[in-house]
């Protein structure tokens, strides 16, 4: 066979040849350009996902927890029996008390009219007024203590808060209600009176001579006190705002990322969008960490201790973590499930495994053909994975208040019903109507 000479002219097969090549190299280029275009779409929104269920989540916590009484009221009951926040109002308490009841010059007068009316008794005894003083300080902080461990206590606490609200809402989102003042401070507080008064009439029933010498006190107690509070007013009301339509949007949002994904690669961009909340649900984590330090750098030390304080935000926050943790979990199974289904070698080796798994579960098919339902089932078994965890997905979004062990019984009927399918359609595939 003859080579062609160099630089002699192309026939029509070999231009016609030389034509297709290039349009197949055009036509590649112009596929790998589309694809990375997609993917950077695709990209950008996966961010978004993230910066969205960033501020999805505190969204549904100021308007489910800060700014609803009765939840608030609910998070904030269990510290009547927190032993620092109970030690730090008895020792207030009783410095309310003692400081407004001058026991030893009581004593002291009590005492020289006791040697002025019996005369054997030596004047000395003047001299135990500071003695009896310091034991009557004592018998009110036990009293008190008494007092902040029984179920009156725990009635007050809740009455108190839920009044202690009305300023929560106002500090946060500077609307001003009858009664209510807002300082630079952001402080709130329950009012002691109430308490004082349960505590006064304990101390007549054990006997106090002094107890009607408590005058009626106008105290309080700071459960927050930051000006921080006060300068992220527009953040709440921004938040609360966006409460409904935030956990819309990740959704809409994270659908369009898959969608925008190129074609074979929509399991992949699926399972990154649970990536993309959990990292969002991490960085979430480290934002409150940083939140709660900043606070307890800002509550000033006569106002609160910072025992208290940290019980105090760790029992506010402790609704918002768990909401976190409930999307942490949720991202990870949806990261899980567009793995599994994917088409990479690892995720195929474990499909086969369980599908040997699923055989063992089944029995032997005796060579029956399959039924129509398990063939149906079987071709659209991708679908209906997709739809198990997007119904599981929006469950747990749209769910009031999520609590661990509702993400925990929804994650177990979604795996369930991902098992149902597998099961279902495992004659189907056996049979070859679908390779897995």
């Amino acid at each position: 066979m003859n080579s062609p000479e160099v630089g002699a002219p192309l026939d029509a097969d070999e231009r016609a040849e030389l034509e297709r090549l290039r349009r197949e190299v055009t036509r590649k280029a112009e596929t790998r350009g589309h694809r990375g275009l997609r993917w950077t779409g695709a990209a950008i929104l996966l961010v978004l996902v993230a910066v969205l269920a960033f501020a999805a989540v505190p969204a549904r916590y100021v308007r489910a927890e800060v700014l609803d009484t009765d939840r608030y009221v609910q998070t904030m009951t269990p510290l009547a029996s927190d032993p620092v926040l109970q030690a730090e109002l008895s020792d207030r308490i009783t410095d309310e008390i003692m400081t407004r009841v001058d026991v030893q010059r009581l004593t002291t007068e009590a005492l020289t009219a006791l040697t002025e009316n019996a005369p054997r008794v030596p004047t000395a005894v003047i001299g135990l007024a500071p003695v009896l003083a310091d034991e009557a300080r004592s018998f009110v902080h036990d009293t008190v203590d008494s007092f902040v461990a029984s179920d009156r206590f725990e009635a007050l606490w809740i009455r108190a808060n839920r009044e202690a609200h009305k300023t929560m809402v106002a500090v946060v989102t500077g609307e001003t209600r009858p009664g209510v003042r807002i300082g630079d401070d952001g402080t709130v507080a329950i009012a002691l009176g109430p308490i004082i008064d349960g505590v006064r009439a304990e101390l007549d029933e054990r006997g106090f001579t002094f107890a009607d010498k408590i005058p009626d006190v106008d105290a309080t107690f700071v459960l927050f006190e930051s000006p921080g509070l006060v300068k992220a007013q527009r953040a709440v009301s921004a938040l609360n705002n966006a409460a409904t339509v935030l956990p819309l949007a990740v959704l809409l949002v994270a659908a369009g990322a898959v969608l925008l994904a190129p074609g074979g690669s929509r399991l992949r961009a699926f399972s990154l969008v649970g990536v993309a909340i959990a990292a969002a649900m991490l960085l979430l984590v480290v934002a409150i960490s940083i939140g709660r330090a900043i606070y307890l750098g800002d509550v000033p030390g006569e106002a609160l201790s910072r025992a208290a304080a940290a019980a105090l935000f760790d029992t506010l926050a402790l609704p918002l973590r768990t909401a976190m943790r409930a999307v942490f979990v949720l991202a990870v199974a949806i990261a899980a499930v567009g793995y599994l289904v994917g088409s990479s070698k690892s995720a195929r080796s474990v499909r086969r495994g369980f599908g040997a798994l699923t055989d063992r579960v089944r029995g032997p098919a005796d060579g029956r053909a399959p039924h129509p339902v398990e063939v149906a089932v079987a071709s659209h078994r991708v679908a209906l994975r997709v739809a198990v965890v997007a119904i599981a997905a929006i469950t747990l979004v749209f769910w009031k208040y999520p609590s661990g062990l509702v993400v925990m019984v929804t994650l177990v009927i979604a795996a369930a019903a991902l098992l149902l399918v597998e099961l279902i359609a495992r004659p189907a595939l056996t049979a070859g109507h679908r390779t897995p």
